[in-house]
């Protein structure tokens, strides 16, 4: 019984170990090692194409949103804008036709959704209408950089890419601990999303900005979301999913950890099925770097939840006897009294916050898995009011 759970101890505790700073410094040692990867770009591409705004009950932001993307620097005779409105019940409906009333000079379109069941739903039907060569994607509560589509489309240089991720930046990084350590997260993880898409291909994006190829569109599940979804699905059909951070989006973070945990808890609604959402994937024969960059950025992460929890207990049963065993067992006894300490004390230190914050994503999968064993795991979700 012994050797099982030195076994099910080290597993765990690699698991944990790899998906935050293992992987995250081979990324940084193999980004040297092909250095000579450049991210291309033909800024003579100026397709067709579609922004497409999803919004739900947005009335506080949808005119700002409306003001920035017509506002967007590209060729006015090449670009519409479709905004899909899931199921609105305040007055976001009424403010977006009366935009469009009085901006008869742009193509503006607003896709009424009958029945809300979220985000995926509302682009999987409003799709259906674009009639453009290429589809941007954007929140109502993002804000974009008038440059931000000129990017997007210079970087599609290739038929074999059929995704491009912008780069999503916080604005209220300073305004509280929780803002500063979401910040933080995002900006560790656009460097290994840019090393990524340089050398092959990204394992995620993000809703705040990204494009794809109308004719690419895939009608996934209302369940999924097509950060997750989107850059594997391309990956296994041979074709590349990128990042481009000169096409910047910008959103305000949850500024009290409620909003964050229940944001968390919404992009972990499939976590069980992405940890490893096609079997192919193991095959880095065919899919070389991708198989790598998914175990480490993904299947890893996505299995934080479990591994923790394995190796606490594995670690009780090895302690009698044990000097060693006895040592990691106070450490993670210690790691979790000061997640408590900075949950009930509401400190401001950096490092306590940062323990906090990740205690409580791990809670968040937790949360994720047990929606998604109940039946409880839906498509839709409030919005947090601290990003608006």
């Amino acid at each position: 019984m012994e050797i099982v759970m030195k076994i099910l101890f080290y597993t765990s505790g690699f698991i944990i170990l790899w998906a935050m700073i293992g992987y995250p410094l081979s990324l940084k040692i193999i980004g040297k090692i092909y250095n000579n990867r450049i991210l291309e770009k033909d800024y003579s591409h100026k397709p067709k194409v579609t922004v497409m705004v999803v919004a739900h009950n947005e009335e506080k932001v949808i005119l700002d949103k409306l003001n920035n993307i017509i506002e967007i620097d590209y060729p006015k005779e090449k670009i519409e804008f479709l905004v899909a409105s899931d199921n609105s019940t305040d007055k976001t409906n009424e403010i977006v036709n009366r935009f469009i009333r009085e901006h008869q000079d742009r193509k503006i379109r607003l896709y009424q959704v009958k029945t809300r069941k979220g985000k995926t739903n509302a682009q999987n039907e409003a799709h259906k209408i674009v009639e453009t060569e290429y589809l941007v994607m954007t929140d109502a509560n993002s804000i974009m950089e008038k440059d931000s589509v000129r990017e997007l489309m210079a970087s599609f240089t290739s038929d074999y890419i059929a995704y491009v991720s912008g780069r999503l930046s916080i604005l209220n990084h300073a305004t509280s601990a929780v803002s500063g350590a979401e910040a933080s997260y995002w900006d560790s993880d656009m460097a290994v999303r840019e090393i990524e898409g340089r050398i092959q291909t990204i394992t995620a994006g993000n809703g705040a900005i990204y494009a794809c190829r109308t004719k690419d569109y895939y009608d996934f599940n209302p369940i999924e979301s097509h950060d997750s979804a989107m850059p594997p699905l391309y990956a296994i059909q041979g074709k590349r999913a990128i990042a481009n951070h000169s096409a910047i989006a910008y959103e305000k973070a949850g500024e009290v950890i409620d909003d964050e945990f229940s944001r968390k808890v919404r992009m972990n609604r499939v976590i069980l099925k992405h940890i490893l959402p096609d079997a192919r994937i193991l095959n880095v024969f065919k899919y070389k770097w991708f198989s790598y960059f998914y175990f480490g950025h993904r299947t890893c992460r996505y299995l934080l939840w479990i591994s923790h929890l394995v190796i606490l207990l594995s670690n009780l049963w090895l302690v009698p006897g044990s000097w060693f065993y006895t040592l990691t067992i106070l450490g993670q006894a210690l790691f979790y009294i000061l997640a408590i300490v900075r949950g009930t004390t509401k400190s401001n230190n950096k490092y306590l916050t940062m323990i906090y914050y990740y205690t409580a994503t791990i809670g968040a999968q937790w949360v994720g898995v047990y929606s998604i064993l109940s039946g409880k795991a839906k498509p839709f979700w409030e919005k947090a009011e601290s990003t608006r």
